[in-house]
């Protein structure tokens, strides 16, 4: 190759590397729509969930995981995913006090709570939802409900109903922060 062609393929290379920094999925661009926003919807106990997509990481299938001394029991333990540790955390345990059973359909969502890598395990994964605002409001939940203080908004389409899990909440709380032992 000659220079020319170097000098060619390069500019290419950085035109791409530019177009990928200034594309915000937010934005519309691409076929989103105003108004809108994506979820992944997954069942925990028999609560139907929603969270935004743009929080989840990845989304795993339950992995082995090495138990912590001195956690509280809904840390099940540190897993190593591709050379990084993960905190897995049962997230219904954490907000029930029952442990979840682990089946073929558990899978972990996995979100970041600062720099730290967790992976909420969760009963099964639907997939991914579109949600427009007219379809959202206040979340009705009863008095009492353990999802109470990490749910605000709610989602309907047709006769389904799906309440909004707000990362924000559950990770600012102090009890989760606290994972020691009592």
């Amino acid at each position: 190759m000659t220079t020319k062609a170097y000098s060619a393929s390069f500019e290419k290379l950085l035109e791409y590397e530019q177009r990928c920094e200034s594309f915000n999925p937010a934005s519309g661009f691409g076929g989103g729509v105003e108004g809108a926003w994506s979820g992944v919807i997954f069942k925990l106990g028999e609560a139907r969930l929603t969270c935004n997509v743009d929080l989840i990481h990845e989304i795993l299938p339950y992995p082995q995981a090495t138990p912590v001394p001195g956690a509280k029991p809904w840390i099940l333990g540190l897993a190593n995913v591709r050379g990084s540790l993960l905190t897995v955390i049962d997230l219904a345990w954490y907000l029930t006090g029952e442990r979840s059973p682990i089946t073929a359909r558990t899978r972990l969502l996995t979100a970041m709570l600062g720099k730290a890598p967790l992976g909420l395990m969760i009963d099964e994964v639907f997939g991914q939802r579109h949600f427009n605002d007219d379809e959202s409001r206040d979340s009705d939940l009863p008095a009492g409900s353990p999802l109470g203080n990490i749910v605000s908004r709610e989602h309907r389409v047709g006769n389904e109903a799906w309440h909004e899990l707000d990362l924000g909440r559950l990770f600012n709380s102090g009890e989760f922060q606290n994972g020691a032992a009592d």
